[in-house]
């Protein structure tokens, strides 16, 4: 059975038929072609398909596309505008933040919401906020020190 969606991905209008059990990562990935929103475990373990939903770090592997009508959806690619990255965008950029990149978006998303509500978040805070999100490469310190930079200039 397909349901018509209405959601307001990075600003711009989309409206779909979907099937009831589509993810809404493998909608914005396979329907809206937005592949920064990366699909790694199917579990909402590792984090890297965290979205913003209405400004909430979401893991999009875990709710249905039905689910997210109606509502306003940011992905990393609707971070960065034409005057550059998103400031923390730059500063995970700036410090070393990424190391293959396959968890980065969704660090950054989780990131974005974090300071959102703490912007003077501590490395206690953004390492709490963090924990939904797995990085297999770095050993997080300068993830941390992205997050916490970002928040000292005002992201």
């Amino acid at each position: 059975m397909s349901h018509r969606v209405r959601i307001s991905v990075n600003g711009k209008a989309e409206e779909a038929d979907v099937e009831s059990r589509l993810l809404l990562c493998h909608f914005l990935r396979d329907q809206l072609g937005l592949t920064g929103t990366n699909v790694g475990c199917d579990t909402s373990q590792c984090g890297s398909c965290t979205v913003l939903m209405d400004g909430k770090a979401v893991k999009s592997c875990t709710i249905l596309a039905v689910q997210a009508d109606g509502c306003d959806v940011t992905t990393i690619e609707g971070l960065a505008d034409a005057d550059g990255l998103h400031p923390v965008q730059q500063s995970f950029w700036d410090n070393h933040g990424l190391q293959c990149g396959f968890c980065t978006p969704g660090m950054i998303m989780t990131a974005v919401e974090i300071l959102d509500r703490s912007p003077d978040a501590s490395d206690a805070e953004v390492r709490h906020g963090l924990e939904g999100n797995i990085c297999r490469c770095t050993g997080y310190e300068n993830i941390v020190k992205s997050v916490v930079a970002a928040g000292a200039r005002g992201s």
